[in-house]
C-alpha cells in the first residue's frame, strides 16, 4: 500500500458536510495547493480536536495527508489563525462572506494552486471583519476574482469596435460578449443592461486600488445598482447558474434588513 504524504498549509474553509455518524467532509481553499477536499475523521465527536477550525470561512493552519495528489485528503489537525468573530456577529457580514467563499468554490477546480486567489479571499474576509458590512466591497471582490481567473469584463472600450469609452456616452453591457458595447454597436432589439461611464470607472478603479484604500471608495446609488446587476448576470452566465448564497442576500435586501 502506498504511504501517505503529509502537507501543511494556510487554508480557508469553503464548506463542510456531515458524513456518517461522526465524520465531516470539508472543502478548503489553500495557499499552496488551491482547492482541497478532505475528510475529518471523528470531527463531530471530538469538539476539542477541531474546535472552530472547520466552520465556514475560518482561516487556519491545516495539516493533512493523502496517498495521491488527486485523492481525498485526510485532515489530521488544524490551528485557527483567524475565526473572524466580528463577521459571525453580524448578519450582513456573514452573508457577504458566505457569498465570497461560495463564489471562490464555484469558480475553482481542485488541486489548481492560485496563491493570489487565496490572498484575495483572506484579505477581503479581514476587511469585513475589521470594517463595515459594505456591499461595495463585494463588487470589488467580484471584479478582482474575475480578473485573476481570466474572466475580467471589458469596461474600458467597446467590446465590438474597440473604441475607448467616452465620458457622457451611454453604454450597454453584453453578458454574452463579456463587455460593454457603444451606442453604435449594440442591437436595439437585444436585452442589454444599461451602464454609465461612472459605474465602469468605479469598477476599474476598485479592482486595482490598494486594499487599505478600498473602504474609502463608496459607490453612488446608481453605480451600486448598475454594478450589482451586470456582475450578478455576468457571473451567473459564466457559471451557468445563480449562486444560492446570492439568493439569500437578495431576499434579505428585499426585506430591508
Amino acid at each position: 500500500m502506498k504511504s501517505c504524504s503529509n502537507y501543511q498549509t494556510e487554508a480557508i474553509v469553503l464548506r463542510s458536510l456531515d458524513y456518517g455518524e461522526s465524520d465531516k467532509i470539508v472543502t478548503f481553499y489553500t495557499a499552496d495547493f488551491g482547492k482541497v477536499k478532505g475528510i475529518a475523521k471523528g470531527a463531530r465527536r471530538s469538539q476539542k480536536r477541531f474546535a472552530n477550525t472547520l466552520e465556514a470561512f475560518s482561516c487556519l493552519e491545516l495539516l493533512f495527508s493523502r496517498r495521491r495528489p488527486e485523492g481525498l485528503a485526510f485532515i489530521e489537525a488544524g490551528k485557527v489563525i483567524n475565526h473572524y468573530p466580528r463577521i459571525r456577529a453580524d448578519l450582513k457580514k456573514t452573508l457577504f462572506s458566505s457569498y465570497m467563499v461560495d463564489m471562490t468554490d464555484q469558480f475553482t477546480l481542485e488541486n489548481k494552486a492560485n496563491h493570489e486567489l487565496f490572498r484575495l479571499l483572506a484579505d477581503f474576509l479581514e476587511l469585513f471583519d475589521l470594517g463595515s458590512a459594505s456591499e461595495d466591497l463585494v463588487r470589488f471582490f467580484e471584479m478582482r476574482l474575475l480578473k485573476l481567473l481570466g474572466y475580467e469584463p471589458v469596461l474600458d472600450c467597446c467590446v465590438a469596435c474597440r473604441m475607448p469609452v467616452q465620458n457622457g456616452a451611454m453604454y450597454h453591457f453584453s453578458v454574452r460578449d463579456g463587455g460593454v458595447k457603444c451606442g453604435t454597436c449594440f442591437p436595439r432589439d437585444y436585452d442589454y443592461l444599461g451602464i454609465s461611464t461612472g459605474t465602469m470607472k468605479s469598477m476599474l478603479l476598485g479592482k486595482d486600488l490598494e486594499r487599505e484604500k478600498l473602504t474609502r471608495l463608496i459607490l453612488p446609488e446608481q453605480c451600486a445598482r448598475e454594478s450589482r446587476l451586470f456582475l450578478e448576470k455576468f457571473i451567473a452566465h459564466l457559471l451557468g447558474k445563480e449562486l444560492k448564497s446570492l439568493n439569500v442576500i437578495r431576499e434579505i435586501r428585499e426585506l430591508g434588513i
